[in-house]
């Protein structure tokens, strides 16, 4: 008995050896991934610092271009805003990786499930700014929000708030812009959200959603796994890999438009247009926007460049949440989860909060925050 009882101790004691090594393993590769993610974001820094100069040697100097002219100014926009925007969009989406690794959609169900709808409600909208999912990808977590008892409205908030106040475009407004704009679009593009999906959830529309909907039950996934920070890290650059890999060519198109309009439209010509005096700019950008389709990262050059050359900033808001909010691929996916009645009343709502926003920060004094944006030059 006694050769039993040390046997099982040496056991005891090798096992717990073992787990020792594995876990000093594991926290020596963990301090070498957080030290190499710390030099590389000194990195990002000292060459982010050398872009603007850098890009003025490449227009004037090696190009050889005439400052002042039309072309110029163009070309500097373009050299410069591009490795910008790439490279916060890079910075960008690695945390925003590393947070979606404690944010999964099952995690954010069960957040959701079970709870009352004003508090829902609210939550809903908090969670659509930290989990980063676009128009399209939010409709089958939206689905699954469904299917696990969410009430309609509750869902409909996250449907609205996950594309339209997009974590992205909050961080490069900042960067580019400063916190007092990318204040405002985050607390108006929360407000839309949150009072459109309660609005929706008032109207008690859940019978136009498809019953097939609601013959489906959500499973369950089970326990989820707990991830240690070099699997967080290491999400966070596969993100980097799956959103910048496929989201470049319309950044870059989108630098090439605000080029444009930064180099060859005159001063203060969007102001007729796009301006404060023009009451019908706000609907008539808003329906420019609804057909169209682009990812908010793409969609902030061009947000700086009609800022800075006289565009209203209720105006310019409200293009960049109709493009990146309503979409047609998204209206396609709703309508094999809801009724045409309630399509149309999701889009009307939202279209109608999108266009108070316009109206009341063209209305409310705000225009010099725009001129005072350290990004604008």
């Amino acid at each position: 008995m006694p050769m039993v009882e040390q046997k099982c101790g040496c056991e005891v004691g090798q096992a717990t050896g073992e787990e020792r090594r594995g876990a000093a393993v594991r926290n020596d590769s963990t301090g070498r991934y957080v030290a190499a993610v710390g030099v590389a974001v000194v990195a990002w820094w000292l060459i982010y610092r050398q872009l603007a100069p850098v890009a003025a040697w490449a227009t004037y100097t090696m190009l050889g271009l005439e400052q002042g002219t039309h072309l110029a100014g163009a070309v500097e926009f373009f050299l410069f805003d591009t490795p910008k925007v790439l490279m916060l969009l890079t910075l960008i989406v690695f945390w925003v990786g590393v947070i979606r690794s404690f944010f999964t959609p099952e995690r954010t169900r069960r957040i959701l499930a079970g709870k009352g709808e004003s508090v829902g409600t609210i939550l809903a909208g908090l969670l659509g700014i930290v989990t980063p999912f676009c128009s399209c990808s939010a409709v089958p977590l939206f689905l699954g929000f469904v299917t696990a008892g969410v009430p309609l409205g509750v869902s409909l908030t996250f449907l609205i708030s996950a594309p339209m106040v997009n974590e992205v475009a909050l961080v490069l407004l900042y960067a580019m812009l400063g916190w007092k704009i990318a204040g405002i679009y985050l607390s108006t593009g929360l407000a839309v959200a949150m009072v459109s999906g309660w609005t929706i959830g008032r109207l008690h529309m859940e019978h136009h959603v498809e019953e097939w909907v609601y013959q489906t039950k959500a499973g369950d996934s089970g326990p989820e796994q707990r991830l240690d920070w070099v699997a967080r890290i290491n999400y966070g650059l596969e993100t980097i890999r799956e959103i910048v890999g496929k989201v470049w060519i319309y950044v870059i198109l989108g630098i090439a438009v605000g080029a444009g309009i930064h180099g060859y439209v005159p001063e203060n010509f969007l102001a007729g247009i796009m301006g404060k005096s023009a009451w019908w700019s706000v609907p008539l950008v808003v329906l420019i926007g609804i057909p169209m389709y682009s990812n908010a990262a793409g969609m902030i050059p061009v947000v700086e460049a009609l800022l800075a050359k006289g565009a209203a900033l209720g105006t310019v808001l409200a293009f960049m949440m109709a493009v990146i909010s309503i979409s047609t691929p998204e209206a396609i996916m709703l309508r094999k989860v809801l009724k045409p009645r309630l399509i149309g009343l999701f889009l009307g709502v939202v279209t109608v909060g999108i266009l108070i926003v316009g109206y009341l920060f063209n209305v409310l004094p705000l225009q010099d925050l725009v001129t005072r944006g350290h990004g604008l030059r």
